[in-house]
Parts: C-alpha cells; structure tokens; sequence
C-alpha cells in the first residue's frame, strides 16, 4: 500500500502491505532481477559519460541504485502511527531561552561556519523562466542578491570570512554561474556545486528511460532527487571535507526562497558554545503551526529518535489529527543547521537512510506519454541518524517562503522594510503574524501577469486576511485593511479605483460594497 501525499503533487512515502509467505520468495527473486537488470542499465550510462565526468556519474549512479534496491526491498510503513511517542520535554528548544553572545565571541564563531543556500529549484510554478533564485523580489533584487547581502554584510560588520555554498541542479547551475560573477569583487567567497542528477525510471518495466547520458539533449528523462541528496553531493563534490579541514565546524542549509532563512547568531552560539556541555549534531528550526501550515512536516518522538514527520507518511486515517494544531503543534522551516564532521561521520558509517518520497509523474517521452517514477529524500530526514538532535521554536519571521504570488505581494509590500538584503517586519505592525492572501490562479499564478495587476502594492499594514479572484485590478494608493474579499464574477471585471480604502468589505461582480 502506498500513502498519498495531499498536497497537489502524486508523491507517497515508500511502504508495502505484507507478502503471505507463499509469494514472498517470488517476490524477492523478481525483486533481485530489477536491481540487476538496472544495475546493468546504470554502468552503461556511466561509460557513455565524457570521460572527465565518468568518476563523479559513477559516484551518482551508484547512489541511485542504493536508492532503487532500498525502495523495492523495504516493506510496512515507514511510521506506525500507534508507536509515535510524545515529544520529551527537552526535544523542542524556545528560541527565547537561548542567550545572544557577546561581541567578541562572534568572528570566531563565524569562522566556523559555512552558509548552504538550496538552489536547485525553477521558477516555472510563477510563470518565470530559469531559476527561481533570479525572480526579482524586492527594489530589483533576486532571491540571490539578497542572500549575498546579507553574508556580505555579516562579513564586513565582523571582519570574518563567511562561505556562501549554492546547492544547484542540472536545471540551474549554468545560468546560475553567469549571473555568480558579478559578486565577484564583493567581501564573499561563492562556492557552487550540483545535487545529483537521477535518471527517471519506467514505471512498468523499473528501467531508467535515459539512453545516454546527455542530460542537456534528454531532460526529461533525467531529475535532481529532492534536497535530502544534499550530504552525498556535498561530500562528493569535495566541499565537506575542504571545510573541515578548514576548521568550519557547522553547516546553515536553508531554501534560497525563505527570505527569513537569515544567519541566527543565537543559534551558532548554542552550537558552538553550549552551556549543557552538549554538542548538538543537529538542529531543525521549527516554528508553531497556523492553519496555514496543516501540511507542512512536524517533529516526532520515535524508537527513542527525534525525526520528521511528513504528511506523505501519515495513513490516511490519521491525517486529520497531523493537521491538528494542537497534536503537532510545530511544523518544520527546512532552517537546518549540521556539524560537518558528523556529515561526514554518517555519510562513511552508511547509516544516512532518510525516508524514500515515490514520486509518480506522466511525461512526454519522444512524443509518447509515459508513465516515470522518482526517487527523492528531504534534507530534515536525516534527522534521525545524528547525535544529540533537537528542534528549536522560532519566531514566525524566521519562515518567509516565497511559493506563490500571494507571497510576493506580503514580501514587495509595506509589511517589510529592506535592511542589509534582510526584510524586517513593519514596527507598525500589530501582529506578529503575516495576513492570510489568497490571489485566483487564473489572473495572478504568474508574476508578469501579477506585477499587471497593481499600479503600485496596496498598503496591507492593517490586513488580515485578503482574497481576491477573476478579473480584478488595483490602482494606486490602494490600503486594505481587515477581512477583504474581492471577487469579479466570469465575464465581469473589478477595478478597485486609486486611493481607495477598503476596511472589512466584500465587493463582488457588480461591484458593490458590503460590510463583512
């Protein structure tokens, strides 16, 4: 049996429903044959790679088929609901407790760490071409222009040396790499290398669909495997031990697109000078979960191992009670901070088993659609593996993602202030919380189409929530305030006129305004 994950895209956590004993050994012998048979594909691929290359697609091919052979051999869920314990008091961190160092105590620690953005990802789901990191965001700067900001002003303001690392995919690194040198004469150090690249298999007979390995020539038949390839690609591309020697003793991996995801001092000094005399190995930010974020993974106490737990995970059944606010009161950032030589430590023991997520997809294959399957991992599933792990409660301002449209209206608008590449919350603000803003797909999924809509971004200082849907346009100087909802009926189109003011109102296709 399969567990669906609801969240638009066909992925399941691996799991099997149980053989009867009679079967078993026919399925364990066909099972032997599928590795072998990929097994035999991969090494082909491998030695059609360019001959510099065929060291580094070895590494990777090898990665893949320990993957493959993981996913047809393990069998039952991958958490039993009835054994998940109760988080220990101790598991989960209040960033509030944690003390600020003292001025002196910063370059040090700094020297020891290495900052790790996600940047694998494209900007398609917003109607932008190349990778997402390149979207202008704010006063036309990137996602990546600010995450350079950021480090280079930690790096001026304490006269220290902090490494940016871009994870790239095959999908990213090239464009990534142009637009890389004009930070060239900046006070920072960029270091890029790319997550593995994974061939997609045939969904009925589990042989990779790929025939060379020209990624460039046949996209769609290759993937890169989700962030969890992270540490492997990592150690492979001869970051991980460069820094250790360097004496870099921590990792901050965040997502290129969480504009909160800045450097937490508070945090590296937990780390790297603990009270407890405890070496954290590992440290998941979480924050607490809105109803907003019912989806998002949350921390779990299981076999005496803290670990995440994904909705992909959870039967069906029980779904309800994972989007409690109350059950699972935290979800995960992906702010993850690791040690380095426990990386390494893992990564050489082979004991990194992160949960497989089967992603189901139908592509277009040489005019045909075929049905593929891949093979990811997240990066906060090797939770488990590390010493001494814990989850730390941030404030809310800590998880800025920009996913939707409706995100790049709450980052462009007001509620912001740009301070060195970082976005600080309006003092005028009244609640700690972000508004709730849902923009129709059809008018507002992509930025172009977005950035047409608004004369200039509304004043959303007093906002709560905002939804707004159809054929509608904004003029300038526009405020809103409260519970809006803007909805132009088909064929109907809504100008809402400059300078207008609307405070807890419904307006809808014929354009009249209630109170709400």
């Amino acid at each position: 049996m399969f567990v669906m994950q609801d969240d638009g895209d066909n992925k399941k956590v691996k799991s099997h429903s149980r053989a009867s004993s009679g079967s078993r050994e026919f399925r364990e012998a066909t099972k032997q044959d599928a590795l072998n048979n990929l097994q035999k594909e991969l090494c082909k691929l491998s030695e059609k790679a360019l001959p510099d290359q065929r060291d580094l697609v070895r590494k990777e091919m090898h990665g893949f088929a320990n993957l493959f052979e993981r996913f047809l051999k393990e069998e039952g869920p991958s958490v039993e609901w009835e054994r998940i314990e109760k988080l220990p008091e101790d598991a989960v961190r209040n960033y509030k407790t944690l003390e600020t160092p003292t001025t002196d105590l910063i370059q040090m620690m700094l020297q020891k760490l290495v900052v790790v953005k996600l940047n694998g990802g494209l900007g398609t789901s917003m109607g932008c071409h190349g990778p997402k990191s390149v979207i202008t965001v704010r006063n036309d700067l990137t996602f990546l222009d600010l995450t350079v900001q950021q480090i280079e002003h930690l790096n001026k303001t304490y006269n220290t040396n902090v490494p940016l690392v871009l994870m790239n995919s095959f999908n990213t690194d090239e464009d990534t790499e142009k637009i890389v040198r004009k930070y060239k004469n900046l006070q920072i150090e960029i270091y890029t290398f790319n997550q593995s690249c994974y061939p997609r298999v045939n969904r009925e007979n589990l042989l990779p669909i790929a025939k060379s390995y020209d990624v460039d020539n046949e996209l769609e038949a290759w993937y890169p495997p989700g962030h969890g390839d992270f540490y492997k690609s990592f150690q492979n591309s001869g970051f991980l031990s460069k820094f250790i020697k360097e004496g870099r003793e921590y990792c901050f991996i965040s997502n290129i697109d969480n504009l909160g995801a800045t450097v937490d001092l508070n945090i590296l000094n937990m780390l790297l000078n603990p009270k407890e005399q405890t070496a954290h190995e590992f440290v998941m930010e979480v924050t607490d979960k809105t109803k907003a974020d019912v989806k998002g993974g949350t921390l779990i106490q299981y076999e005496n191992k803290l670990r995440l737990l994904e909705i992909a995970q959870v039967p069906s059944e029980h779904v309800d009670e994972f989007k409690s606010v109350k059950k699972f009161k935290f979800f995960n950032t992906n702010n993850i901070w690791a040690k380095l030589d426990a990386i390494e430590r893992v990564l050489n023991e082979d004991t990194l088993n992160m949960e497989i997520i089967v992603n189901n997809k139908t592509i277009k294959h040489k005019g045909n659609n075929l049905n593929v399957i891949q093979l990811e991992t997240a990066v906060g599933a090797a939770m488990k593996v590390f010493n001494d792990a814990i989850g730390i409660n941030v404030p809310r301002s800590r998880f800025l993602p920009v996913k939707k449209t409706s995100d790049l209206l709450l980052v462009m608008s007001n509620l912001y202030s740009l301070k060195n590449g970082s976005l600080v919350m309006s003092p005028q603000r009244m609640f700690p919380t972000t508004p709730l803003v849902k923009l129709g797909d059809n008018n507002f999924s992509k930025v172009k189409d977005f950035l047409m809509r608004f004369a200039n971004i509304p004043d959303l200082i007093e906002l709560d929530h905002l939804t707004v849907s159809g054929d509608v346009t904004f003029g300038r100087s526009v405020s809103l305030k409260g519970t809006v909802i803007i909805i132009a009926n088909h064929g109907e189109r809504i100008d809402i006129p400059s300078g207008a003011c609307l405070e807890n109102k419904i307006v809808s296709g014929n354009l009249r305004i209630l109170d709400h």
